[in-house]
């Protein structure tokens, strides 16, 4: 039997892993338990009983474990799950809830999902529409399912406070010994990011105003993970959305935005896939509702957004957690790219 090691709060153990799977009428007795690597905001194991196979989630992020959070999550897959949508849902524990207690810690179990992730590269026209519809439906579903949306709209990147946080992360990589390639594309990156907000300050979009309503608005309750590593094919259909735990309200068309950038962005040298961005968009606009200008205004959000952002440089260097490195080269280059393209970024979402 292959069981986790780690600390105490993990199912390290036979007997723990038993107390937890025994909350759950039939899962059975455990025979295997490996970690599933991937995932930068909690823990997951792939799970083999004498019943079946499962995914057994552990909550740790300190911002999404609140357990009135989880049960807000769960809630809304389930809900989305019986609108006919791939929401990954929980099972529910013998004494009814979702989610489950061991060493002071949040556990969920959810049936083991067989499918891979596809990068937007991966995708053919009809695929990327299909992409579209989908995210559009989970946006409508949730206004079907979750309470009016109460949160205020999110002000919009101040630069000045953004020169700031160059400033600093300039000294920190230029200190970082060893020295390597990334420092110096950090670097090069947070220069080339000053530079280009001198030049473009006077186009901070404005704040957001609230939805009139909760159907149709800008501000709506979003996945708000949306990306490859959270969508689960099979064959050529998705079989599932992961990954709920950024569950929240945002305005809406940016979710799809942010998307696309993740999904149909070239690994090398940062440049959005055009085509496959009209092709999702236009799809996405026709399930969700949402209208050109409205989108329109969440394209350049984003836009400003992703150049007011280095969330990946303050994790390595200030939080000595390197696991977004790898995502650094393409999403900085990305930036610069969407900078010198706006406007066919703009028809491309929005024509």
């Amino acid at each position: 039997m292959t069981l986790v090691t780690g600390t105490a709060t993990e199912p390290h153990t036979r007997a723990a892993l038993s107390a937890l799977l025994h909350r759950y009428e039939d899962a059975g007795e455990p025979l295997t338990c490996e970690a599933v690597p991937r995932g930068l905001l909690n823990r997951g194991w792939r799970v083999t009983t004498t019943r079946g196979r499962y995914f057994l989630k552990q909550y740790i992020s300190a911002d999404t474990a609140a357990p009135a959070t989880i049960v807000r999550q769960h809630r809304a897959t389930r809900r989305l799950a019986r609108l006919g949508l791939p929401a990954a849902a929980p099972l529910r524990a013998t004494d009814g809830h979702t989610v489950t207690l061991h060493g002071g810690v949040g556990y969920a179990l959810f049936p083991w999902i067989d499918g891979t992730h596809r990068e937007g590269t991966e995708l053919d026209a009809d695929q990327c529409r299909r992409l579209g519809i989908l995210l559009g439906l989970v946006h409508t579903g949730l206004a079907r399912v979750q309470p009016p949306p109460a949160a205020g709209p999110r002000p919009s990147a101040d630069p000045d406070a953004t020169y700031a946080d160059i400033e600093r992360l300039l000294a920190l990589a230029r200190a970082h010994r060893p020295h390597d390639t990334f420092d110096r594309l950090a670097e090069h990156r947070l220069v080339e990011r000053r530079e280009l907000l001198r030049r473009h300050a006077h186009r901070r979009p404005p704040d957001p105003t609230p939805a009139p309503a909760p159907e149709g608005g800008v501000q709506g309750w979003v996945h708000g993970d949306f990306h490859p590593l959270n969508l689960l094919y099979r064959g050529d259909e998705p079989a599932a959305i992961v990954d709920w735990d950024r569950l929240g309200v945002q305005p809406r068309a940016e979710e799809a935005v942010r998307a696309a950038a993740i999904f149909f962005v070239h690994p090398v040298d940062g440049r959005l896939d055009l085509r496959k961005v009209r092709a999702y968009a236009r799809a996405y606009r026709l399930a969700s509702g949402a209208g050109e200008d409205e989108v329109a205004a969440a394209v350049h959000r984003v836009w400003w957004e992703r150049l007011n952002d280095f969330w990946m440089l303050q994790w390595r260097y200030e939080q000595r957690d390197l696991r977004s490195d790898p995502l650094f080269p393409a999403t900085s280059a990305l930036a610069v790219w969407w900078t010198g393209k706006y406007e066919a970024v703009l028809d491309a979402f929005a024509g």
